[in-house]
């Protein structure tokens, strides 16, 4: 290997920053969708540009390697008894909630998932938790006519859907209804 100088390094590095900076070409316009159209990102306010930043892209490759490492256990109905934390057991008993069932629909990625998960977990009610990031799980959605993440679905004991929710404020104001007319 032939030994350089530190005078020659210089050099090729002075030459490969004069070469780097000689280099000319056209600014790359890059169009995204913001508030229901197409618009280029170097128009936007900051602030749509720094979440434009953040985005994350997700592509149909992906999610099938992420579906192929997850297992049907998504769909399974939550077995483990449950807190009644947010409603009184003496309402919850005169609502007859066990014959009361949900199905949770969720996303990993949803901001809003986290406190309605929490909110019926809380719950003495059987149910089911539902990732629609699953294949399976989408679908069923689908069926469903779900649009929107978190989606809880409560089905009376005949099996028919009795309301939607999508937000704690929503759910307390279902399950005060069905204390109050139990």
């Amino acid at each position: 290997m032939e030994k350089r100088s530190l005078s020659q390094i210089e050099s090729e590095i002075a030459e490969t920053k004069a070469a780097l900076s000689n280099v000319h070409g056209t600014e790359t316009e890059v169009y995204a969708r913001i508030v229901g159209y197409y618009r280029a990102v170097k128009h936007w306010n900051n602030g749509k540009r720094d979440e434009f930043g953040l985005r994350k892209m997700f592509t149909l490759e992906d999610s099938h390697l992420e579906e192929q490492t997850k297992t049907s256990a998504k769909l399974t109905a939550d077995a483990a008894p449950k807190n009644t934390a947010k409603i009184p057991s003496k309402k919850a008993e005169a609502a007859d909630t066990e014959s009361v069932t949900y199905e949770l629909y969720t996303r990993k990625t949803c901001p809003n998932c986290p406190p309605v998960k929490a909110f019926m977990n809380d719950l003495d009610m059987p149910g089911r938790n539902i990732d629609v990031d699953t294949k399976e799980g989408l679908s069923e959605a689908a069926k469903k006519g779900i649009f929107a993440s978190p989606t809880v679905i409560f089905y009376n004991a005949a099996g028919v859907e009795t309301a939607r929710c999508h937000n704690v404020e929503e759910l307390e104001v279902v399950l005060q209804k069905v204390a109050v007319s139990a």
